[in-house]
């Protein structure tokens, strides 16, 4: 690589970075619906049709800072649950959930990005799916090594959803029942429902506890797994 060369990629990183930051400001500031293309420019410095060469479009924009948010958020759980070690499954599972519940009050805008309300006029392309996935991916993975090893307590499965839940278990982790397929389904959406209630304020006024309200809901969703607590 030309030392010209390479010294205009560090320089297109630089700008990226410094346009992603100024966009999540204005996220913070004035919500995902406001984000402006030209605002961002404005308080950069550049001008509109400089910005628009490294990023085409408001969307392509709100898709990389989507991108890096499911990213963030992706990462923690993975690194969670490798500072578990070799902890029971259960003990790895709250890790993993709590981990990710800080990173969400940590960065509040950026949660509310991916897992708040949609922006209106913006469909997610298919590049957010695999960033989308990795925290379920890690969810998934620990019922898995419990299911190959200590063994799980499989879930009540209604004769009517069997279908759905083979269909399911086909989608997300063919090795595992699909009674517990539906049971990790509502687990996942029953975090992230968790995480909202506290990240949007639900809790306020009713919830003063939040850490040990949080370990034992997250706990309960361990259970609803079939992940065995053995002493």
């Amino acid at each position: 690589m030309s030392t010209v060369r390479g010294a205009r990629e560090r320089a297109r990183i630089e700008v990226t970075a410094a346009i992603k930051d100024e966009a999540r400001r204005q996220l913070a500031a004035q919500g995902a619906s406001k984000l402006s293309l030209r605002a961002v420019a404005r308080e950069l410095g550049m001008v509109s049709s400089g910005l628009y060469r490294y990023f085409p479009s408001r969307d392509d924009l709100l898709t990389a800072l989507i991108v890096d948010a499911y990213d963030a958020i992706g990462e923690v759980a993975e690194s969670a649950l490798a500072g578990a070690g070799r902890a029971k499954a259960p003990a790895r599972w709250s890790a993993v959930c709590t981990a990710v519940r800080g990173w969400a009050l940590a960065h509040p805008h950026e949660y509310a990005l991916i897992y708040g309300s949609p922006v209106p006029g913006y469909t997610a392309p298919r590049a957010t799916i695999g960033p989308a996935s990795r925290v379920g991916l890690v969810l998934i993975s620990i019922v898995q090594d419990a299911y190959r090893g200590d063994g799980l307590a499989l879930p009540p499965l209604a004769a009517e959803l069997r279908p759905e839940a083979e269909r399911l278990a086909a989608d997300i982790a063919a090795d595992l029942p699909p009674a517990v397929a539906v049971a990790l389904t509502a687990a996942w959406s029953q975090l992230f429902g968790l995480i909202s209630f506290e990240v949007f304020g639900q809790f306020n006024r009713l919830v003063e506890d939040g850490n040990a309200f949080f370990a034992q809901a997250s706990a309960a969703l361990a259970d609803s797994v079939g992940l065995l607590r053995r002493e």
